[in-house]
């Protein structure tokens, strides 16, 4: 049997060298969080991939795309034609890289990972169209996350450019965005966001609930986690009609100096001990 096996450091230079050369219909089946956050960081920095069709079961892929980094970016590249996401009934034990060339098996180490390969035409032809039957009667993956870009772009546009700059920002900073002390979620990153720039809870709430985000009574929930943990802090703004506003503002004086890496990185502290 002809093979072709690759050993890396990363899931990134594994799935590079399976969809070296790759035509035709791509499916990623079963991946690991880290392989599918490969697999995304990789087709947003090159438009010459072809689309990738990913395949999984629904419980672990929901688990998967809980992490606001990985769903938003999945949303982007969905919108690009360049991913579609379908749900999958029964998953192999490993994550599997099938093309109509040959079929990849990821394998993670310690410290590092192989890529078993076979091209061997009648195995992987066997494999390549039972996995390419299942994926057209599968059901596709409802993703409740909007795009980054759409985040980006609205956000610039009800908040401003400021806004923009700390929420990629405080994004490039972290390895995951999920809350429940395994990082900061989108909403919580929203808020900080509008305390470093003096925004309005209604208007960064109003602006989350828009682009289906979160509701408004999500940010509300959020805000006072981040007011009892002593991170932001408000003040009322008065209005023509109606009660006042509320400004969201840092917490102390050290968050006020801080950068906004700091800001996050002490949220992430300060929420995961509570």
């Amino acid at each position: 049997m002809e093979q072709s096996d690759v050993h890396a450091e990363t899931n990134h230079e594994v799935l590079r060298a399976g969809l070296d050369g790759a035509t035709g219909d791509v499916l990623l089946v079963n991946p690991t969080a880290e392989t599918l956050g490969a697999a995304v960081e990789m087709y947003r920095d090159n438009d010459s991939l072809p689309p990738l069709k990913v395949f999984a079961d629904s419980q672990p892929l929901k688990g998967l795309t809980d992490d606001f980094i990985v769903a938003s970016g999945i949303a982007d590249l969905v919108a690009e034609d360049l991913f579609e996401v379908r749900t999958l009934s029964t998953v192999p034990r490993h994550s599997l890289l099938l093309t109509e060339g040959g079929v990849l098996s990821f394998v993670q180490g310690a410290t590092s990972v192989a890529g078993l390969r076979t091209t061997e035409e009648s195995f992987v032809s066997e494999l390549y169209d039972d996995y390419s039957d299942r994926w057209s009667d599968a059901k596709d993956f409802s993703l409740r996350t909007p795009p980054l870009s759409h985040v980006r772009e609205t956000l610039e546009a009800d908040i401003g450019a400021a806004a923009v700059e700390d929420f990629d920002r405080i994004l490039d900073s972290l390895e995951a965005a999920i809350g429940d002390g395994e990082g900061l979620d989108e909403v919580t990153i929203s808020l900080l966001v509008a305390a470093n720039n003096g925004e309005l809870l209604y208007d960064i709430s109003r602006w989350g609930e828009d682009i289906r985000l979160a509701s408004k009574a999500t940010f509300s929930r959020n805000k006072n986690l981040l007011e009892e943990a002593g991170l932001i802090d408000t003040e009322k703004v008065p209005i023509d009609i109606g009660r006042p506003r509320l400004r969201l503002l840092l917490g102390d004086s050290s968050l006020e100096s801080a950068s906004i890496e700091e800001v996050a990185e002490e949220a992430e502290q300060r929420l995961g001990a509570n």
